[in-house]
């Protein structure tokens, strides 16, 4: 076990720049595991690092990758968990395109019950970032309302999903009739953004009392609408800047509806930062995944070497949930 397979980014720019290679497979460090793969989710940030407009923070593996699932067989100095041989997720800075991937082991998490490999890969990158955005910075209670932007995107239909859990009713946009369907069978109530304002909608659907939390990635335009329609001390929280990550504001929406504006990114904090979100998810989540409560939803699968036609169909934006690559041959 002294080469395996990874992705290789041959140059910033589109898919086909995705190439299988041959290197060395890295070895742990200390605090670290060494995982053996056999899937890696795929997210919008790995196609942001592709075009070159993302790159690792220090210290990461620059293949490609954020979330795996696979089995434990090196260890790292003063590591106690997981064990040698142990099945589990993790969530990863980078090299999840890989036969092999280095993972912090307070990051690994393991595999909820009845779920495969797929199903198992396609968890960390979400949930964690769901996690941490809506419940912590956007502080999303039980009996409030929760608006999240591209229901039918991996971070959407989690969102929906661990809303409804944890007892929020969910508005949500998408672009198509067939999404909007999804997302309504999802338990949301689906505004397809094409059609209709999505601002004005949300004010009609709520009686003109607006929603309390706003879970976006699109930002750009976005922004001046979603603080039209949050409700009385509402809390808008930005995780993505699809559409730019510039726009102008009324100042006086905030300051007469008392609203809140965050945000964050999850691949640089810190190990201790992450690992305090791994355990509530383990504590509060992962049993719900287990009763069923949650249910992953996984559009399609692609061999590790046919990487660049994941990215296409995720650019493509014409999936409903994850898309996951295995290492199976």
């Amino acid at each position: 076990m002294h080469t395996m397979t990874a992705i290789e980014i041959k140059a910033f720019g589109d898919p086909d720049s995705l190439k299988p290679i041959l290197v060395s497979v890295p070895k742990p460090g200390p605090g670290e595991v060494l995982v053996q793969v056999e899937a890696a989710g795929i997210n919008r940030p790995d196609i942001l690092q592709r075009k070159g407009l993302y790159p690792p923070p220090p210290g990461a593996s620059d293949i490609l990758g954020l979330e795996i699932a696979g089995t434990v067989v090196g260890l790292g100095e003063n590591v106690l968990t997981p064990l040698l041989g142990e099945q589990i997720c993790a969530l990863v800075t980078g090299g999840g395109y890989a036969e092999y991937c280095i993972a912090a082991a307070p990051l690994c998490l393991p595999i909820p019950k009845g779920f495969d490999w797929n199903q198992a890969a396609g968890l960390p990158e979400t949930f964690f970032t769901v996690w941490t955005n809506l419940f912590e910075r956007g502080k999303l209670q039980s009996g409030e309302t929760l608006l999240v932007h591209g229901g039918t995107s991996g971070i959407g239909v989690t969102a929906i999903q661990l809303a409804r859990a944890f007892g929020s009713e969910v508005f949500t946009t998408a672009g198509t009739e067939e999404k909007r369907q999804f997302c309504e069978s999802l338990d949301a109530h689906a505004i397809n953004y094409r059609e209709q304002d999505f601002a004005s909608a949300i004010m009609t659907m709520t009686q003109d009392r607006g929603v309390d939390v706003i879970l976006d990635m699109v930002g750009g335009d976005y922004l001046q609408r979603n603080l039209s329609c949050l409700a009385m001390d509402g809390r808008l929280v930005q995780i993505g800047v699809m559409n730019g990550p510039k726009a102008n504001i009324n100042l006086a929406t905030i300051m007469h509806k008392r609203l809140s504006l965050t945000g964050s990114t999850l691949r640089p904090r810190s190990v201790e930062e992450k690992t305090r979100i791994a355990q509530a998810l383990l504590k509060l989540v992962w049993p719900k995944l287990e009763a069923g409560e949650i249910n992953p939803i996984i559009h399609a699968i692609f061999k590790l070497k046919d990487a660049a036609n994941a990215h296409r169909l995720m650019e493509s934006g014409k999936h409903i949930g994850k898309i996951i690559l295995t290492t199976a041959s």
